[in-house]
């Protein structure tokens, strides 16, 4: 049985790493980008940002002025057992995302779509999302919080099954060249694309690929894998650079992740994490041990899955 406490205090201790200490994998990918650029103002923007990250660190203050939307992942193994079940993990996350506000700071972003009401906390109606995912084995949760941008770097558009691979990328590139001219991103960043399932799954998909996969990691499909490989560098030779500057590092990495469609469309949905790309995960087990890591692996071979039913592993059935 996983305790409340234990869920709390770890959710705690996720907000404050998440503002505060970027991930290597998108440090080394930013550092890359650095060294390859030749833009001056983008240049200067990149090692002001790793300047800037450092000094978070050292200091222990949010890495950015505007901390985002903070958000949850909750991953559970099969046999994971709740004090209090989903209602009191719930609880728990709204509490933690509540004190952070205060205790890292976080500045308190959310608010009223009409009435601007804002209790000062990150907490309201519908906030902080909560979004889940099952694993077919272990006792265990994954609590994976990631503090993105609320307001641009997203975009959608129903293509259609003639449109094909040009038509994805014509629209990969009007997003990338809106995006960097009109000030919608923080350039560069982990860039997320959808395609397919249905609008609120495709965007769901496009969110989940720039913020749940690492600088680097690539999609199992290997015709998906080098479409990845190609975004990049298409992304990255349309002239612009950090924050929209003349320069080559619009794009630190692409991510693709697909969902099964109605037979007549091609969803697509492109989003850009950002410059911070805050993200921090723990895996708590039922016998209180806690585990942080920085690679949220919410992307198994079982939240791909395309079969009606799921075999377990061999291993695991000849031990059974």
């Amino acid at each position: 049985m996983i305790s409340i406490d234990a869920i709390q205090r770890t959710a705690e201790t996720l907000m404050d790493k998440a503002a505060i200490e970027i991930p290597q994998d998108y440090l080394e990918g930013l550092q890359a980008a650095a060294d390859a650029e030749d833009g001056d103002l983008s240049s200067f923007v990149l090692q002001a940002m790793l300047e800037n990250y450092e000094a978070a660190k050292e200091d222990r203050r949010a890495m950015c002025g505007d901390t985002g939307c903070p958000r949850w992942y909750v991953k559970m193994g099969n046999e994971a057992q709740i004090e209090g079940g989903p209602v009191a993990l719930e609880a728990a996350l709204r509490r933690a995302t509540a004190n952070a506000t205060k205790s890292v700071p976080l500045r308190p972003n959310r608010v009223h779509p009409l009435w601007r009401t804002d209790h000062d906390n990150n907490v309201g109606i519908g906030a902080p999302e909560i979004e889940y995912g099952f694993e077919p084995e272990g006792a265990w949760i994954d609590l994976i919080t990631v503090h993105k941008g609320g307001l641009f770097g997203t975009d959608y558009r129903m293509l259609f099954p003639s449109d094909g691979i040009q038509g994805i990328k014509r629209f990969f590139l009007d997003s990338l060249v809106a995006f960097g001219k009109r000030g919608l991103a923080c350039q560069p960043a982990i860039i997320g694309i959808g395609l397919g399932g249905s609008k609120d799954t495709c965007m769901v998909l496009g969110k989940r690929a720039a913020c749940l996969r690492t600088v680097g990691d690539k999609n199992p499909d290997p015709r998906i894998a080098a479409l990845e490989e190609e975004f990049k560098d298409l992304g990255n030779s349309i002239g612009m650079g950090a924050m929209g500057f003349v320069g080559k590092s619009m794009v630190i990495d692409c991510h693709i992740e697909v969902g099964y469609c109605h037979t007549g469309g091609m969803q697509m949905s492109v989003h850009a994490f950002c410059l911070s790309s805050r993200r921090a995960v723990a895996r708590i087990h039922a016998d209180g041990r806690v585990e942080y890591r920085t690679d949220p692996q919410w992307f198994t071979d079982y939240q791909r899955r395309e079969t009606v039913e799921w075999a377990l592993p061999h291993s695991h059935e000849k031990s059974a």
